[in-house]
């Protein structure tokens, strides 16, 4: 008998991706896993259930998923959609294997009512940056699309074209763009805003980044701030200490001061966003300038955002997007499935899912198993003993 895999439709209001598409089912479907789907769980991505179907899925209703299925994946499991996600906890089955994105560094509650249900949660922010695991590294899949559509979000407001050109009436100079960090995200919105025709410009903490910006055809600016210690091994930036981003904040407001449009990307795992722009610097930007936040939903970048909206502050924009991936539901959900595949077909032994922990990758994801917390992190987050 098959393994059952369950792929359910996401609750969070606005959430429009989907955790498997009708390739991505038929490819697991191969590798021997058969899908059920819960009816209509990737219309608003643009995958219909027919295409599914077609693909080998099969369809049911969310209950029947639920009590079947020997795994689930979402895009969203309860720690990264805590009001709605709470309605399926009593749907879960002990022995259950869970994976999606759930916010494991700070959705301490949530692991542990998942924990309380007996399934095996697999949280796909831990994805451990190792060679191996690049296929399946979901973060900066959607880091790259929400780098893209923050271009657009941010040409949408200003009230100048990004590139230059030459017309009848004279030429048009090109719009100057800053991307703040220079991660994924921000390598993407480098590429999109240059491709656009635009003056780009760019800043991170990581001293290594600067090969990366220029090679995209970005000017790299460098600040007189110690930033020796800023990047982790995994090659995340590091938090830093508040005279560091004091001094980093003082030397960028003159920087801002010529840009057009910002984008700022900043963010630590497990931490709220640092603050890169305070309101004076917003102050000291010129009227009709936009500034796009693409870290509102961990507290922002910039001082003014405003989560889910966008604002007016003293004649400039302030965009605060949020699940800006969702936005691009097709590709987003097309990349997501990718990543979801590779993770599960590192599972699939002998026709099922084993966990096996020593496996760096599964062990570094495995948040509870057995009614309890097994990740080493989040044992001393949750205050958890060995």
């Amino acid at each position: 008998m098959a393994t059952l895999l369950g792929v359910v439709k996401e609750t969070l209001p606005g959430e429009r991706r989907v955790a498997l598409t009708p390739r991505a089912a038929e490819a697991l479907g191969k590798a021997g896993l058969e899908v059920v789907l819960e009816v209509g769980a990737g219309v608003s991505a643009g995958y219909p259930d027919r295409d599914y179907l077609t693909r080998g899925a099969r369809l049911a209703s969310r209950e029947e998923v639920f009590a079947s299925a020997d795994s689930l994946a979402q895009v969203r499991a309860l720690g990264a959609n805590p009001d709605a996600g709470r309605a399926d906890l009593p749907h879960y089955r002990s022995g259950q294997v869970v994976l999606g994105l759930g916010e494991p560094l700070t959705a301490q509650q949530e692991n542990k009512a998942l924990a309380d249900t007996g399934v095996s949660y697999l949280a796909l922010e831990l994805i451990p940056r190792i060679t191996r695991a690049q296929s399946m590294d979901v973060l900066s899949s959607m880091a790259s699309i929400a780098g893209y559509k923050a271009v657009l979000l941010g040409a949408s407001q200003l009230p100048r074209l990004l590139p230059m050109m030459t017309t009848a009436a004279g030429t048009i100079a090109p719009a100057k763009v800053m991307i703040l960090g220079a991660g994924v995200a921000g390598l993407q919105a480098i590429a999109t805003a240059r491709r656009l025709g635009a003056v780009v410009s760019a800043y991170d903490v990581r001293p290594a980044a600067k090969e990366q910006v220029e090679s995209l055809g970005a000017k790299f600016v460098v600040l007189d701030v110690d930033n020796a210690g800023a990047e982790d091994k995994g090659g995340y930036a590091k938090a830093m200490d508040e005279a560091f981003y004091k001094r980093q904040r003082e030397l960028l407001t003159d920087v801002l001061r010529e840009q057009d449009l910002v984008i700022t990307t900043a963010a630590v795992p497990g931490h709220k966003a640092p603050i890169l722009m305070t309101t004076e610097m917003v102050r000291a930007m010129s009227p009709g300038s936009v500034v796009v936040d693409l870290a509102a939903e961990r507290g922002g970048n910039c001082e003014v955002t405003v989560a889910g909206e966008t604002i007016e502050f003293e004649g400039v924009t302030v965009m605060g997007p949020v699940n800006v991936a969702s936005m691009l539901p097709y590709h987003a959900s097309q990349t997501f499935a990718h990543n979801v595949s590779a993770f599960l077909k590192n599972l699939i032994h002998q026709g099922g899912l084993h966990l096996n922990k020593e496996d760096e990758i599964i062990r570094e994801t495995l948040v509870c198993e057995g009614g309890r917390i097994v990740h080493p992190r989040l044992m001393d987050v949750n205050g958890v003993g060995r």
